[in-house]
């Protein structure tokens, strides 16, 4: 019997139940087509099974009111909308309102920290650099891989080949991004120093095909949508994404909660990070429905078929909880010492279990 992600026994769904905890796996049916008696059965199954309901909604208790903080223009956390969307967040039991955050990254962990809002949703590499200063805010589960493109003019004598970008200049939306902070990574681990074999240079994302054409820049680093339509609609190389090599199964955009959630409301923590992740497997598995939820805040400009196909080639069915996050991040932290982000005297294994939360065996 199938199971909604496609599992083949009893024994994968048992793993499956396994990693999201023993909360909710109740997949709304909006967004879903020509679902087999197999699959309903299981999903009535799951939905009578009190293991898969969060302590509130078996109880019938009143939701639970939430502040989410996100990037709404973000195709690739279009799952959060979803979760909203379908009715995840409330068959978890939460009210979830959604605030489009605009401003630094800084402003949005002291937010979440403040409890200005509970929780965000952003990228790693753009997160731990703020939280080495000891925002009081938890890690608690990773959403997906794959949103952050390098991409080269081959007039500029770029090509799929990473030592091409030697003595380049690639433009990136500032110097703390969380692409460039990603591509510097990899260079550095490819022989190539990123502070002194290429150039970084900071330009706004709407004029970077402009800079190519100009010869201000070679490449550039930027995350979907624009990175995936600029390449295309330019004819431009891509040289590689945080899904190349050894980053193949790392997520790259995290969920944050404030620790005084965590803290004083587990169960509610782990009914937020539950919902989200099921809501990425929806992405992954059903890729049309994450950007049906997109299409109120994409670009007039992108085209349906064109965000399925970005979406795709993420890893929205990655999403990694409890000592996998955990070990996620102290790779990335070990990672953003090498090239000079993080401090020297900073310890990734003490760092990651400081910022990281299991709530996953609350």
């Amino acid at each position: 019997m199938k199971t909604p992600f496609q599992l083949e026994d009893v024994a994968s769904r048992r793993r499956l139940l396994g990693a999201l905890g023993t909360a909710g796996l109740v997949l709304p049916l909006s967004g879903f087509t020509s679902m087999s008696a197999e699959r309903r059965a299981f999903e009535t199954m799951l939905a009578n099974d009190p293991r898969c309901l969060t302590p509130a909604a078996a109880a019938g208790a009143a939701s639970r009111k939430l502040r989410l903080a996100w990037n709404a223009t973000a195709i690739c956390t279009s799952p959060v909308e979803v979760a909203r969307r379908t009715g995840i967040l409330a068959r978890h039991g939460l009210e979830v309102e959604l605030v489009n955050f605009g401003g630094s990254t800084e402003a949005l962990l002291e937010a979440i920290a403040t409890r200005k809002a509970d929780a965000g949703v952003g990228m790693a590499l753009r997160w731990l650099k703020p939280m080495e200063m000891g925002f009081n805010v938890k890690i608690t589960g990773g959403t997906h891989g794959g949103c952050m493109r390098l991409v080269g003019n081959p007039a500029a004598g770029i090509t799929t080949d990473l030592n091409s970008i030697r003595g380049k200049t690639i433009a990136v939306t500032d110097m703390a991004a969380a692409d460039k902070n990603f591509f510097a990574m990899l260079l550095k681990r490819n022989g190539i120093d990123p502070d002194r074999d290429v150039t970084w240079r900071v330009f706004p994302a709407h004029v970077m095909g402009l800079a190519l054409q100009r010869g201000e820049a070679d490449a550039y680093s930027l995350g979907d949508p624009i990175a995936w339509t600029l390449r295309r609609d330019a004819n431009l190389v891509e040289i590689a994404t945080n899904l190349s090599g050894e980053w193949a199964n790392r997520a790259c955009c995290i969920i944050g909660v404030s620790g005084g959630l965590v803290q004083e409301e587990p169960q509610t923590a782990r009914a937020l990070t539950q919902a989200l992740i099921e809501a990425q497997h929806i992405a992954a598995h059903k890729p049309e429905v994450a950007v049906d939820a997109f299409l109120d805040y994409a670009p007039a400009s992108v085209k349906r078929e064109d965000l399925i196909a970005i979406m795709r080639s993420h890893t929205h069915g990655h999403s990694p909880a409890g000592t996998d996050i955990r070990r996620e991040i102290e790779l990335y932290a070990e990672e953003l010492k090498s090239v000079g982000v993080m401090r020297a005297s900073t310890d990734p294994k003490r760092f990651a279990e400081r910022v990281t939360v299991d709530v996953m065996s609350v």
